[in-house]
């Protein structure tokens, strides 16, 4: 993960080593710097410039504070785009994982799987292989520092230099299971958040606001919960310096005080023995620091890599072209479930010859969506075939098969961007006159001269300040710019009033125009365009013939339907 994220930053990843190699080196400079001015003052050389030492004391020390700077300032440009370039890749993946992933898991949830985990890497990207190498080095620097002073001193240092690495490194993996939990945890608090915010107006007007507080109050004690065991835990990784940071100290005044007086050594050597190991804490609590964020991106990293692990149901197909023009349909003895043993659809066979219009009615739960979702393969049948101009659609590659399939549904996606971008899905390829052209085409030339901006109008997250029929419009005017070869049309008007309605059955009538159309409706007089019926119920094929053939038949049941006008049969 390191190499694949860091590679494209090679250059600002070694300018980042430098600057903080270079720091390290400097904090070794330093104590030698007052060694040199303390033994000066001692012995009242006069051949030492005593001024100069404590300038290049302070010089010594702000450039290592500039060189710290910098590297700060290059590490986070590292870490964020190391973590952005990952949540990208994890945003795609889960775009392109089926739908019954997406079913499985909130929005919230996701969310903070790209967003929370990732950030939990930040310094893992940006920090930690160069902190622990250059911390490492810093701890052989000092040991081979106290070397030169004292052999005893040196051997003394890196054993206890040793021993206190070595109990960190032990204790490293305690907490990394509950900060995993601890991760979860946050997953499902915010997708929980979500789902309900998402779900205020329901909530609201059912009175269920207590329901819905006393459950939050159960995620957010699971989540302190989690988090508290994480932290404490991790702070053993940590405890480890602090407790060895007094051992060390004391350490430290015995060997300098021994040597002092039985040994003749210097003031300034012993306080350059006192000075390296006060700067021995800085590399092992930063080594314990890492370890402690290492803990935590450990969590991030597993739970990413599961993400990243979980394949889509759907197998690529071997890119098997569709031909051009309208699509012919075929469903051959096609079965579908979502869950073992609950059958959704049930050996459906039909057939709808290029641009022919089949108007598609049953009971709500009939199978009529489900029948929508297997021609987008966004799920695949679980027996039988379902084949677009002769092409089984699991042969054919699922970019070109959604391109060539337009979608409009009850429930319109609209986003926080104009109505140029609305329209386009952002692609900026798609010229300004051309979705004017389409909206005179639809008939939506008035519509589109009342847009207080144009086409520059900005629109509100899920519509907002948008009817239901407005929101439609765009809708429509979407697939006929994506000039599709079929077009499936889920129920897309069944919210609108009469008026709207009407201004809408014209859009419809040119968008079928030459292209292969479905019409799933719970109105009778949506199908009235429609040159074939199949009527759905319980997932089975109970008729299916010519629309004009039913109406003329008195025993059919769409026929019955027409003379009794009892629409709420299909709802």
């Amino acid at each position: 993960m390191l190499i694949k994220y860091l590679r494209p930053q090679a250059r600002r990843t070694v300018a980042l080593t430098v600057l903080l190699l270079g720091s390290i080196g400097l904090q070794l400079v330093n104590p030698q710097i007052v060694r040199r001015f303390i033994d000066a003052t001692q012995s009242n050389d006069p051949s030492v410039n005593l001024t100069f030492l404590g300038v290049l004391f302070i010089a010594v020390a702000l450039v290592q504070q500039a060189l710290a700077v910098a590297a700060v300032y290059f590490s986070e440009r590292v870490g964020w785009t190391a973590t952005n370039a990952l949540r990208s890749d994890l945003a795609l993946h889960c775009l392109r994982l089926d739908l019954s992933f997406h079913k499985a898991r909130t929005p919230g949830e996701l969310i903070e799987r790209i967003d929370g985990d990732v950030t939990s890497l930040a310094n893992f990207f940006s920090q930690f292989v160069i902190q622990i190498l250059g911390s490492l080095l810093l701890l052989i620097g000092v040991v081979v520092v106290m070397w030169t002073v004292d052999w005893r001193v040196g051997v003394s240092i890196m054993l206890f230099a040793f021993v206190v690495l070595f109990g960190m490194l032990r204790m490293r993996s305690l907490a990394v299971p509950h900060w995993t939990r601890d991760r979860q945890a946050s997953a499902e608090l915010f997708g929980y958040i979500e789902e309900r915010l998402a779900g205020t107006v329901d909530v609201r007007s059912s009175g269920a606001q207590p329901y819905v507080m006393r459950r939050l109050y159960e995620y957010m004690r699971a989540r302190f919960q989690t988090a508290s065991r994480a932290r404490v835990m991790g702070t053993v990784s940590w405890t480890v310096p602090v407790v060895a940071f007094a051992a060390g100290s004391a350490l430290a005044f015995a060997l300098a005080a021994y040597l002092f007086r039985t040994q003749g050594l210097s003031l300034g050597s012993a306080f350059a023995i006192y000075y390296y190991t006060q700067m021995l804490f800085f590399p092992l609590n930063m080594i314990s620091h890492q370890i402690d964020d290492f803990q935590k991106a450990s969590a991030g990293i597993v739970r990413i890599q599961e993400l990243f692990n979980t394949q889509s149901r759907l197998a690529e197909g071997r890119g098997d072209p569709l031909p051009d023009g309208a699509l012919s349909v075929q469903f051959d003895r096609v079965s579908f479930e979502y869950e073992a043993d609950d059958p959704v659809l049930q050996e459906l066979t039909f057939e709808i010859e290029p641009g022919r219009v089949l108007g598609l009615l049953g009971r709500t739960g009939s199978g009529k969506t489900t029948l929508s979702r297997l021609l987008l393969r966004l799920y695949n049948a679980t027996d039988g075939s379902v084949r677009l101009g002769g092409v089984d659609v699991r042969d054919a590659a699922r970019e070109d098969l959604r391109r060539r399939i337009g979608v409009v549904t009850q429930d319109v996606q609209l986003f926080r961007a104009t109505v140029r971008d609305n329209l386009t899905f952002f692609d900026p390829k798609v010229g300004d006159d051309r979705i004017i052209a389409a909206l005179g085409e639809l008939g939506l030339t008035e519509w589109y001269r009342a847009l207080p901006e144009g086409l520059d109008t900005m629109l509100a997250a899920s519509g907002g300040g948008l009817s239901a029929g407005e929101a439609q419009l765009l809708a429509f005017t979407r697939v006929f710019l994506k000039d599709p070869s079929l077009v499936v049309l889920d129920e897309a008007s069944s919210r609108l009033d009469p008026a709207t309605e009407r201004l809408i059955e014209r859009a419809v009538g040119r968008l079928l125009e030459g292209r292969t159309g479905v019409v799933i409706a719970h109105r009778l007089g949506t199908v009235q365009r429609a040159d074939a019926i199949l009527i759905l119920e319980d997932g089975r094929v109970v008729e299916h013939g010519p629309r004009e053939s039913l109406v003329a038949d008195p025993r059919s049941r769409f026929s019955t339907l027409l003379r009794t006008g009892v629409e709420e049969v299909l709802v």
